[in-house]
């Protein structure tokens, strides 16, 4: 069958080497909201692993999260700064605060020689995210960017075609995604905390996925686009255990959809959009077009790291036009948080680079950024990356 031949490029069995190590990898949490959870159950599972320290601005938050997990002899700090000073033996950090704090605690750790998992997104703006890889480029300490998606065998398929060579040239990518009804709440929401919503949530995931399976090309221009019209209406808001729908709706001030159209180098044009709320299940399928023959990707209900169902490549063979379903494959069971901790701190004992490296997720908040500048300007705009 043609469908064996083209998946038989794509398809690897990959085997997984054990790892030793010579004493306890020594790991601080940095921010113990929600997203921390994922981390120290990750860790947790991982008996070459020593959770030393946590901090939190709030009092008494990071000793509440590490009682309900049980963990002893942890101690704790009311700030980054803090628990980098103090920790002297400290081999690396999660920093799992708000998105507008993530660039001064990743270029504090950076700065004094803390390997550090930063949790997506990047930063919020293309300025910080410079100074962040400036700050990585002195320390030559390892810092990985937390887009968990990148450990899924399916995710990795989609490269892995692309690679093939079977779509050829790539010329045309739709991608996105979002949620019928998916606001979040807490820091989300608010732009002192936020700064970004939706475009950055899970708008990172998305281009990633796509930019990331045709080697992250340079993104040249944008123009972009951005609303609240779900986020700000009390109607389509929610409650939650410390605000009202109408408190929730009043303090809203991200987007809670997005869009742009990015022109890449190589003559490459990706049109993309995202939403925590809509009046629709799906802003669409990911398609990938290219000279030889095209990939549709189902979209997900709301984005789970994952493709949404069997992948179809479309191509033609001896002037027939061939559909080949891509079937889709399983897990070994770990789970893609636990992945993206593992491999993280499998490259800092190795001395092996990033897994998710800032010289790529640099592109994806160029991205990010440019549409949110161009949407507050009204036209396309050149994205311009400085030299790190």
């Amino acid at each position: 069958m043609a469908g064996d031949s083209v998946l038989s490029q794509t398809t690897q069995s990959v085997k997984e080497e054990k790892k030793t190590f010579e004493k306890k990898i020594k790991v601080g949490i940095i921010g113990t909201g929600w997203i921390a959870e994922a981390h120290i159950e990750s860790y947790l599972q991982m008996e070459d692993v020593e959770i030393v320290a946590a901090a939190d601005l709030i009092p008494g938050k990071a000793e509440a999260f590490m009682e309900t997990y049980g963990v002893k002899g942890v101690r704790f700090y009311p700030s980054h700064k803090e628990l980098i000073d103090n920790e002297k033996d400290l081999d690396a950090v999660s920093i799992c605060t708000y998105n507008t704090a993530h660039a001064e605690p990743t270029i504090y750790a950076l700065e004094h020689g803390v390997n550090v998992l930063l949790e997506k997104p990047f930063t919020v703006t293309l300025e910080e995210a410079v100074e962040v890889c400036k700050a990585e480029k002195k320390s030559g300490k390892l810092l990985s960017i937390g887009f968990q998606p990148r450990c899924d065998v399916n995710m990795q398929m989609i490269k892995k075609i692309v690679e093939s060579g079977v779509l050829g040239k790539i010329y045309y990518i739709q991608t996105g995604g979002g949620r019928r009804r998916g606001i979040p709440n807490s820091t989300f929401i608010e732009k002192s905390t936020g700064g970004i919503g939706a475009l950055g949530d899970i708008g990172c995931y998305s281009l990633d996925m796509v930019l990331n399976a045709i080697g992250y090309p340079k993104p040249l221009t944008v123009t972009g686009y951005k609303s609240a019209y779900f986020g700000t209406n009390p109607e389509t808001q929610y409650a939650d255990r410390f605000h009202t729908a109408e408190e929730n709706a009043a303090r809203f001030s991200v987007d809670d959809f997005a869009a742009g159209f990015i022109r890449l180098e190589g003559d490459i044009v990706l049109d993309f959009r995202i939403a925590w709320a809509m009046h629709l299940d799906t802003p669409g399928d990911t398609i990938i077009m290219g000279t030889k023959g095209g990939l549709r990707i189902p979209s997900t209900e709301c984005w789970n790291g994952t493709v949404g169902g069997e992948m179809t490549i479309y191509h033609d063979l001896a002037g027939v036009q061939m559909e080949e379903k891509v079937p889709i494959l399983k897990d070994d069971g770990k789970g893609l948080f636990y992945k993206k901790v593992r491999s993280f701190l499998d490259a800092v004992v190795n001395g092996e680079p990033a897994p998710v490296p800032t010289s790529q997720i640099l592109y994806n908040q160029a991205i990010i950024d440019g549409i949110c500048k161009s949407a507050e300007l009204g036209h396309e705009i050149e994205i311009n990356i400085p030299e790190i």
